[in-house]
């Protein structure tokens, strides 16, 4: 019977994790306009947006293969996890100075996920830690 390394759990977390980025990512990358005009907020260059979303898509793929190959992934766990911690803070921080006329869901919404989503992510990695660093102690 194959021990219990902790590698379920993660790749649950793992999948939410790519399947958000991959739509946040094509979402900013192909309909920046739409995604501005959704919000309510000023228009803004969609170079601003567009680069982002690309960043989301290529860790949203990151993201998959980590699922199917978590070994010796945790820095990458480790990033992304960081990565939510820190957009959740700045997302909070948009969302206590929202401007006026601005749909307060539309950053609400993912302001929750990040956080969430880092909350799980260092829960995971925590408890996926001897497949994420095998041979450390």
């Amino acid at each position: 019977m194959e021990k219990n390394n902790g590698t379920g759990f993660l790749k649950v977390v793992v999948l939410i994790y790519a399947i958000v980025c991959l739509v946040y990512g094509i979402g900013y990358f192909f309909a920046p306009n739409f995604l501005v005009e959704m919000s309510g907020g000023e228009p803004v260059f969609h170079g601003w947006l567009r680069w982002s979303g690309g960043v989301l898509i290529a860790l949203g793929f990151g993201s998959i293969l980590v699922f199917l190959k978590p070994k010796n992934q945790g820095i990458f766990i480790t990033t992304i996890a960081l990565g939510c911690l820190l957009a959740g803070i700045a997302l909070l921080w948009a969302w206590l100075t929202l401007e006026e006329g601005v749909n307060a869901w539309f950053t609400a919404l993912p302001t929750i996920i990040v956080l969430a989503l880092s909350g799980l992510l260092w829960w995971s990695r925590q408890q996926a830690k001897d497949i994420l660093y095998p041979g450390t102690e």
